[in-house]
């Protein structure tokens, strides 16, 4: 599974999304998260990947997380 896949899995889970309207160019505005469901979704993501992840200015998109993720892998 890519980092991509699971990212996408875990929004789905934890926010109910629907899977197929998450690509790497979506916003967390474009999936309706504000700022608490986002320190949300990083401890979600820290714990499936096993990395320790900050939140910065510059992640404004799922595929900036992957990146991330990857980078911290």
């Amino acid at each position: 599974m890519s980092t991509l896949d699971k990212v996408v899995e875990i929004l789905v889970e934890a926010k109910d999304l629907e899977a197929d309207k998450i690509t790497e160019a979506s916003t967390w505005d474009d999936l309706g998260l504000d700022s608490l469901d986002t320190v949300e979704l990083v401890m979600n993501m820290e714990d499936a990947f096993g990395i320790s992840l900050e939140m910065t200015e510059d992640m404004k998109t799922v595929g900036d997380v992957v990146k991330a993720i990857d980078a911290a892998k």
